[in-house]
């Protein structure tokens, strides 16, 4: 069995830890998994050129950008702040773990696209946890008030990663199937489904605990004096 190709994937950990761009990164980690496969550098760039082609479908989010900026323009972030203000008891992160839970629920019945960076996280989750930390904690540094941000990102990615692979019609799960089967273990997507329901479990507990842990952070004596 040969496990070089594997090596692709300790170039896309090395690329992003070093923080290098993440299209060269994976472009590279492709084109050297193919090649360590055996493949030749035709071979590899028309793999690459084929998928692209049967993905394109994918430029049509660009189409919701202006969109999403017009609502922007006439006050859809002001309104999410101001709704969030009045829900008695909110916090930044019961408010992001009632959104990842929502994200892997979705995510499991196969609407993965109900959510997401443009159309969600931005306009709508990002400024209602924002409000929801000012609103307990009072006024917040700029570098809290990024990391609040970057927390409500990071939970729409692990919501709809782990909760995707629940869905036993997705491309992921085929995929999965696919290396499975030519190693000589045939297994059903809905087998591959089930086995995904624990790690979908534990990501949740992971990921809330770690929401619930940066909620209690920004509340510590040394934010206080921020308000």
């Amino acid at each position: 069995m040969n496990y070089w190709p594997l090596a692709g994937i300790a170039l896309v950990v090395l690329g992003f830890a070093l923080r290098f761009n993440p299209l060269l990164v994976v472009a590279v980690a492709a084109i050297a998994t193919g090649l360590l496969a055996g493949l030749d550098v035709v071979a590899v760039i028309e793999a690459l050129g084929k998928t692209f082609n049967d993905n394109r479908y994918i430029s049509v989010t660009w189409i919701i950008l202006p969109v999403i900026g017009l609502l922007e323009r006439y006050g859809l972030q002001q309104r999410a702040r101001a709704l969030i203000e009045g829900v008695r008891g909110a916090t930044m992160g019961r408010l992001l773990v009632l959104y990842l839970l929502f994200r892997q629920v979705t995510a499991a019945l196969g609407m993965k696209d109900i959510g997401g960076h443009p159309q969600t996280v931005r306009p709508l989750v990002a400024p209602m946890a924002e409000a929801a930390a000012l609103k307990t904690h009072g006024e917040l540094d700029e570098d809290s008030r990024e990391k609040v941000k970057g927390m409500s990102a990071a939970t729409d990615n692990v919501g709809l990663f782990f909760g995707e692979d629940i869905f036993f019609a997705i491309a992921s799960i085929l995929l999965i199937q696919g290396v499975f089967e030519s190693y000589g273990y045939p297994l059903t997507p809905l087998q591959l489904s089930l086995w995904a329901i624990p790690t979908a479990i534990c990501a949740f507990l992971i990921h809330g605990g770690r929401l619930l842990a940066f909620d209690r952070r920004l509340g510590r004596p040394a934010g206080k004096e921020r308000t």
